[in-house]
């Protein structure tokens, strides 16, 4: 079955929806997704989105956008950023006239509180002068995401907006440097359909499902990703990702960097807030990288707290908190302590190790969502990326907190207006290939077809479980080769991989082996640009290079597929308008 839209997205989160509503009303939309819209992975951001409201004390976008490229570890490009950071205001306060229900002040404004990373100078004038914690972030108590998700679905219904529920994308059709549609399996009936179009947006998510301990939904697999890189164009800083500090114990559910905005404390086994060894400024809301790190290194010299798995953890103490913050401001958080732990969050702390959370590299693009054909200045004619998927590259080596919600906003926002622009301008259909949808059809034909090989669970298990161990926080060379080794191994596995259902009805079982291949394909392209990359910035943490090496490393790497089946590595290099880098201390 063909389809015909001016415009398809693919992916219904934040950037995703933000983009629709942009477009739908004036030109014909579709949104792909492979669940519903409310349950896209937005709806998991807890703690906020940060702009310089300024609402509870002095603030604005020029400190937003300094702590910004700090936190990325100077590999932000810094004129990207600056775009972001100015348009942070109006976008917080656009989505509150579109109905977002934000928390309130006592006066009525959109309430703020500390994020990690988030500072503001003693010296207002001196950039460099001692920085303290600033409330920056807006919230919804720590549904945030949730209700930035339910707005936007509501107002691009509003936009006349269509969607696919439960298409599972397969196919990017792009030859010769354009994109004309992309090519999706109807999970309900396991019918393959091809949507035409004159744009296409990409907002599918991460990929956090390659490791064992993540935060991130299970519809993260790194889909878009393989589906960009398979139609030869590249991904950028693909070595870059985020763990969380504060995942559950055991489980890696996320517990947000709102429970330490609102006055929580890290402790070790002794009782001990250890945060204060690692960043004495900021304690406890230092950026995310080096939490995470600090935890890692409690742990590793015996002031973790050992679990009934033999795993180790810290705590995470609220306990002091009044019970009104709790209840009003955290109460997802502490309600997900109990359910899953068995925790009393107001009388004990909360188990807590970090989680593989957010993929700062993605697909390339400029600021207005337009993809990148090459590691210069080449673009793709009608392919658009926005969300986690893309890098722009506003988060550099690591993300703070709360920027990944404006990221969502502020260039899904700018992509459909571009799109729009493109639209304007006389855009035309590009011709279907003529095998559109053979590609897909073969694969599922071949793999429900085969009869004896392996079951994708136990491959997928080993991938995560060597991610985890070779390719998690702290990084060498021969961890990382043996997980390359390791990976190439489970790949030649894979093209054997044997399914037990042989239907079409909500066929999972044909999901998820197609999941597992884009997984296997984006944990090889990972480990591949982390072992390349011999310096220690931001989430990349090498033990045999310890050091940020801005000589050799302050560039992006960009990754292609080569015919040898490894990836080809070329460098762009990093946007410096004001702040030379300089070692980063909190």
């Amino acid at each position: 079955m063909t389809h015909q839209f001016d415009v398809i997205i693919v992916g219904a989160g934040g950037a995703g929806l933000r983009a629709a509503v942009e477009i739908g009303g004036q030109y014909s939309c579709a949104v792909l997704t492979k669940v519903h819209p409310l349950r896209s992975h937005t709806g998991a951001a807890q703690g906020g989105v940060c702009a310089a409201l300024g609402n509870l004390e002095e603030d604005n976008p020029e400190w937003h956008a300094f702590d910004t490229i700090k936190g990325s570890d100077y590999l932000g490009d810094q004129d990207a950023i600056e775009v972001m950071c100015n348009d942070a205001p109006r976008a917080v306060i656009e989505l509150e006239h579109m109905g977002m229900p934000f928390s309130r002040t006592a006066e009525g404004k959109i309430a703020q509180r500390q994020f990690g990373g988030h500072t503001r100078p003693l010296d207002r004038d001196d950039p460099d002068s001692k920085r303290v914690a600033v409330q920056r972030a807006c919230y919804s108590a720590d549904r945030t995401g949730q209700a930035m998700l339910n707005t936007l679905y509501e107002n691009s219904l509003k936009n006349n907006v269509r969607f696919f529920s439960e298409f599972f994308v397969t196919e990017l059709l792009y030859a010769d440097g354009v994109a004309s549609g992309v090519v999706a399996i109807e999970i309900l009936t396991g019918e393959i359909h091809v949507f035409h179009a004159k744009a296409v947006m990409f907002a599918t998510g991460g990929d956090g499902r390659i490791w064992r301990i993540t935060s991130n939904a299970h519809v993260g697999t790194g889909d878009g990703f393989m589906l960009a890189y398979n139609a030869g164009l590249p991904l950028e800083d693909m070595e870059f990702m985020q763990f969380h500090p504060t995942g559950l114990w055991k489980l890696g559910i996320l517990v947000s960097e709102a429970a330490r905005g609102e006055g929580g404390i890290l402790r070790n086994k002794d009782g001990e807030r250890f945060m204060e060894r690692y960043a004495p400024t900021v304690k406890d809301l230092a950026p995310r990288d080096m939490v995470s790190r600090a935890i890692i290194q409690e742990i590793r010299e015996g002031r973790g707290i050992k679990g009934s798995d033999g795993t180790e953890y810290v705590l995470l103490d609220l306990t002091h908190l009044d019970i009104k913050i709790i209840t009003e401001k955290i109460p997802e958080i502490v309600g997900f302590a109990r359910t899953y732990l068995g925790v009393e969050p107001t009388k004990e702390g909360v188990p807590v190790q970090p989680t593989a959370h957010y993929v700062m590299g993605g697909i390339p693009t400029d600021v207005d969502g337009r993809v990148r054909l090459d590691h210069k200045d080449g673009i793709v004619k009608g392919f658009y990326a926005a969300g986690e998927c893309a890098c722009v590259s506003v988060h550099g080596a690591n993300r703070l907190g709360t920027n990944s919600l404006l990221d969502l906003i502020v260039f899904g926002r700018r992509g459909g207006k571009a799109i729009v622009e493109f639209l304007k301008s006389g855009a035309e259909f590009a011709p279907l290939p003529p095998n559109a949808g053979e590609a897909t059809k073969s694969k599922t034909v071949e793999i429900k077809s085969r009869t004896s090989g392996n079951k994708p669970a136990p491959l997928r298990t080993e991938m995560q479980q060597l991610m985890m161990d070779d390719c998690g926080i702290f990084r060498d060379a021969k961890g990382l080769q043996s997980a390359l080794d390791r990976i190439g191994e489970l790949r030649e596995k894979y093209k054997t991989v044997v399914i037990d259902d042989k239907g079409n009805q909500f066929n999972t079982d044909l999901l998820e082996a197609i999941e597992l291949g884009n997984l296997l394909d984006t944990a090889q392209l990972v480990v591949t640009c982390a072992l390349n990359r011999t310096e220690t910035r931001g989430g990349h943490a090498r033990e045999d290079f310890p050091d940020r090496d801005d000589h050799n490393w302050l560039k992006h790497t960009f990754a292609s597929k080569n015919g040898d089946g490894n990836p080809r590595l070329e460098y762009r290099p990093v946007a410096i308008t004001k702040y030379q880098p300089k070692k980063r201390v909190y």
